[in-house]
This record gives C-alpha cells, sequence and structure tokens, in this order.
C-alpha cells in the first residue's frame, strides 16, 4: 500500500504545476519542499514574461500557483529528501524526517544561486555580499552597487537597483550582455548605470564588510581595484541533485539528463523544470515540464496498475 499515488520533490513552479496536473488527474499528491515554497521565481520582483500577466511579482505569481494546487487537494510538506530508492512497482522516498512509499516520483529540484567560489565570499554574504536584490537591495539605497552577471537575472536586478541607488556598474565577462534586448535597453537608457565589459572579480576585500572588487581584464590580463559599497551576483544557478544520482543519470554540470517527455533511466521517476538538462531556463518551460512530467507519471500508474 503507497502512502501516495505521486511525490514531487520541490515547490516552484514545475512542481507545483505537476501537483495541480496531478490532482486534476484524481492522483494523491504530496510535495515536499526544503526552502521556501515558490521556489526561485520568489527573489523575482518583477515578471514581465509570463503569459497572461503583463507584470507580477514572483511572490504573487508562486502564491497563486500554491494556491491553485492546495486548493485541488494537494498535500504539502516542508522537509528535505535526502535520497529516492526504485522499489520497482512502487518507489521509497527518504526524507530527513521520514519515508514515503509511492508508485511515481517527480523530480522538481530547481537549483541555487552560483556564488563567485572566491575567498572571503561567505564571509562578506550579508555584509556588502549578495545573491538576491529583493532580499538586501533596500539596504543599499542611496549607495554605490554591482550587478556581476549579464544574463536576464543580472539585469533586472541592476534596474531594481538603479531606482533607488546612486549608482549601479554591471560586470560582464564577457564582451556584451546575453539579457533580452528589452532590459538592455531599459538599462542603458539610465543614467545611473554603467557597464564594464570582459571583466572577471577575482577578489573581494574588505574585513568586517566589502569595500571593494579586485577586477581583471579578460583581454589585457590586468587587475585593478574597484570601490564599492555591495554587489549583487547574479551568474547563474546550480542544480541541487545530488539526492537522486541512485535513480537518475546526471551530467557533468549536474543536470538530471532527460529530455521534453521529462522520463529518466528509472520507471516511474520523472523530472521536470531547471534541474534537468535543457537549452532554456524560464517560468514558461518550467510549467509546461511540470505538465508533461504529471502527465507522463499518471499514465505510468494507469499503466502499472492494468498489468
Amino acid at each position: 500500500m503507497t502512502d501516495y499515488d505521486i511525490i514531487i520533490a520541490g515547490a516552484g513552479p514545475a512542481g507545483l504545476t505537476a501537483a495541480i496536473y496531478a490532482r486534476r488527474a484524481g492522483k494523491s499528491v504530496l510535495v515536499l519542499e526544503k526552502a521556501a515554497f515558490g521556489g526561485q521565481i520568489t527573489h523575482s520582483p518583477k515578471v514581465e514574461n509570463y503569459p497572461g500577466f503583463p507584470v507580477i511579482s514572483g511572490n504573487e505569481l508562486a502564491e497563486k500557483l500554491m494556491d491553485q494546487a492546495l486548493a485541488l487537494g494537494a498535500e504539502v510538506d516542508v522537509d528535505t529528501v535526502i535520497d529516492v530508492v526504485d522499489l520497482g512497482e512502487w518507489k521509497s522516498v527518504i526524507t530527513e524526517s521520514k519515508e514515503y512509499i509511492c508508485s511515481a516520483v517527480i523530480i522538481a529540484s530547481g537549483s541555487k544561486h552560483r556564488t563567485l567560489g572566491l575567498p572571503n565570499e561567505e564571509e562578506l554574504t550579508g555584509n556588502g555580499v549578495s545573491y538576491c536584490v529583493l532580499c538586501d537591495g533596500a539596504f543599499f539605497a542611496g549607495r554605490e552597487v554591482a550587478v556581476i552577471g549579464g544574463g536576464n537575472s543580472a539585469l533586472q536586478e541592476a534596474v531594481l537597483l538603479s531606482e533607488t541607488c546612486s549608482k549601479v556598474t554591471v560586470i560582464q565577462n564577457l564582451g556584451f550582455l546575453t539579457g533580452e534586448e528589452s532590459l538592455i535597453k531599459n538599462l542603458q537608457a539610465r543614467q545611473n548605470v554603467h557597464f564594464i565589459f570582459n571583466t572577471i572579480v577575482t577578489g573581494l576585500n574588505g574585513k568586517d564588510e566589502l569595500t571593494s572588487l579586485t577586477l581583471k581584464n579578460t583581454e589585457s590580463n590586468t587587475e585593478s581595484d574597484f570601490a564599492v559599497n555591495g554587489i549583487f551576483v547574479a551568474i547563474g544557478q546550480v542544480p541541487e541533485n545530488k539526492p537522486f544520482a541512485g535513480v537518475c543519470d546526471i551530467d557533468e554540470r549536474g543536470y538530471i539528463v532527460a529530455n521534453e517527455t521529462c522520463c529518466t533511466r528509472t520507471a516511474g521517476v520523472f523530472v521536470a523544470g531547471d534541474c534537468r538538462t535543457k537549452g532554456i531556463r524560464q517560468i514558461t518551460t518550467a510549467t509546461g515540464d511540470g505538465a508533461s512530467a504529471a502527465l507522463a507519471a499518471c499514465k505510468y500508474i494507469e499503466d502499472t496498475r492494468v498489468l
């Protein structure tokens, strides 16, 4: 006897969409989340590319997904999945507090902020080094800050910071920005936003709080000191898939190997969202994965019960 038809590891857009689809198909569902419900989207102060919502905060969108899943009867719990074991027809999901038995598992573990990997980074986190404008941006009003990165997340954070900070410098390791053209034009039109290209951060300076960065130009190979009150690191995400290595193939970057079918190498184990191998990681692709994984899991359960 199983505890649930489907257990979903992760409550970001992928996991919550999977819960919605699975419940609509009449399956019992438990969603396990180790941190904040809504995933990384909750760190986005303004989402402008989700269909149906010209502008919505990440928190509000996450709340809507969560409310819909709960209204349909999905159960949720705060717990950390530490292992998944294939028992054939059933799967064992082991958390820090207990073990669950289910018919199918959907992994929607998402990813976490990638750090610079520099000495002093951990010590200065919260003292000038941050990974979330929504969390810490208000502390730097009227001050000079830098955003590390040139993708959509970095540019969105730069836009928000430019509204309250005296100066915002975007530091990009490439010779160009990789974010959306509309964001680039938005920033280029702001007088307090500046750009430094072909440059990496090689040092974080300061004892009790960040005072400056050591920057290295990758073309000239020269280093310089750059005074700044704070930095916001937005250089991508790191998948959190180690607990699932026993039932999934994981590539060299840490992503679970799966295509648009969201099937892993283990029958009855599916993956959705930013934690799987894919070319584009957006909220819309995460919700699409959630729907695909849920429908595939429901079909797997129904086919298995017929046998």
